[in-house]
């Protein structure tokens, strides 16, 4: 538009630079603000076009989304791997993926410790009904006029007894295991010198394997070693591994020994009695469990001496080790720390 510069010259000399560059300011302007509103214009179809798509991808991710929620909610989980999320909703993504695999170890914990729950009450109920059951019998027997033979009723009232023991010792280990998986089981740990306390152990247990024949051997060195433990709780351990020896060992000897090492010291119980075989000793220290049920009973086994010991032990930051074979022995091992 040169009517800027012509009026400019004509009527207004002095401005006359001044209206050329307005001038030219014009043509500069009007020209951005052409180029502006093409590239405006691109600019939004193109951001239209990209919101469009952005919006279809977010709308079938939160479809996504509500059909893995409905699944939740009616109990039914997708594989995580079906849960793709992609953009900014990754961080989601992965949010329900912990959510997920949270919701699904929790349900499935659950559903173990129901079937645990179930086994435990059938097998708490079969071993109660059990030695009630004899004792009852034996009671009604003797009401029944056998209370009049000498011989039979001493017979009947020590198995009436025996059974009785059974019982309560089921009754102990029952509290015992309850106490330690609901972690109510306190241990006091104190440094004290190994010689003088398996020596208390051999002694207490000696005359048990003497009425089978059975030698309960001391074969370790171990002057001046001290260890670090809950007592009670050891001799409750060594107690029931010993009785176990002498229960399955119907010839031969049973050995305490203690092997001194840098840090720690190995407690070793072996046995020269029947043995365990290698499917057996996978399970051996499952709640209730028995390689031989029928033998078991007859000699008063509770099945969960061994249950307690894997328990004590592992609370001594320690675990419990058995190597066996048949007709050959059995050895239980753990280590203490000094």
């Amino acid at each position: 538009m040169k009517v800027f510069s012509l009026l400019g010259s004509r009527y207004f000399p002095e401005f006359s630079l001044i209206f050329i560059l307005f001038e030219i300011m014009f043509y500069i302007l009007t020209g951005f603000n052409r180029d502006f509103i093409i590239v405006s214009g691109v600019t939004f179809m193109l951001l239209s076009i990209l919101l469009s798509i952005l919006t279809e991808r977010r709308e079938r991710a939160v479809k996504k989304i509500k059909a893995v929620i409905k699944g939740i909610n009616r109990n039914e989980f997708s594989s995580p791997e079906e849960i793709v999320l992609e953009g900014s909703l990754h961080d989601l993504e992965l949010e329900i993926r912990k959510m997920y695999n949270k919701m699904r170890s929790d349900i499935e914990y659950l559903k173990k410790l129901e079937k645990i729950r179930t086994e435990f009450l059938a097998n708490v109920s079969h071993e109660l009904r059990t030695p009630i059951f004899t004792i009852q019998g034996y009671l009604e027997t003797l009401l029944n006029g056998a209370m009049d033979d000498p011989s039979v009723n001493t017979m009947f009232l020590k198995k009436a007894i025996r059974h009785t023991g059974n019982l309560s010792n089921l009754l102990n280990d029952l509290i015992d295991i309850s106490m330690i998986e609901s972690g109510q089981m306190k241990m006091t740990f104190v440094h004290f010198k190994v010689d003088e306390f398996m020596q208390n152990i051999i002694k207490e247990f000696t005359p048990l394997a003497a009425s089978k024949g059975l030698e309960l051997r001391d074969n370790t060195i171990r002057e001046g070693l001290q260890l670090y433990a809950d007592k009670p709780k050891l001799k409750q351990v060594l107690g029931n591994l010993i009785q176990n020896a002498i229960k399955y060992t119907e010839r031969g000897k049973i050995e305490l020994i203690v092997e001194e090492e840098e840090k720690s010291a190995k407690i070793i119980v072996r046995d020269s009695g029947i043995g365990i075989s290698t499917e057996d000793t996978q399970r051996i220290f499952e709640r209730f469990y028995r390689v031989d049920k029928t033998r078991s009973r007859e000699i008063g086994g509770t099945g969960l001496g061994l249950a307690i010991v894997k328990h004590i032990v592992e609370a001594h930051g320690s675990k419990i080790e058995v190597n066996s074979e048949i007709n050959k022995g059995t050895e239980f091992s753990f280590r203490l720390r000094k």
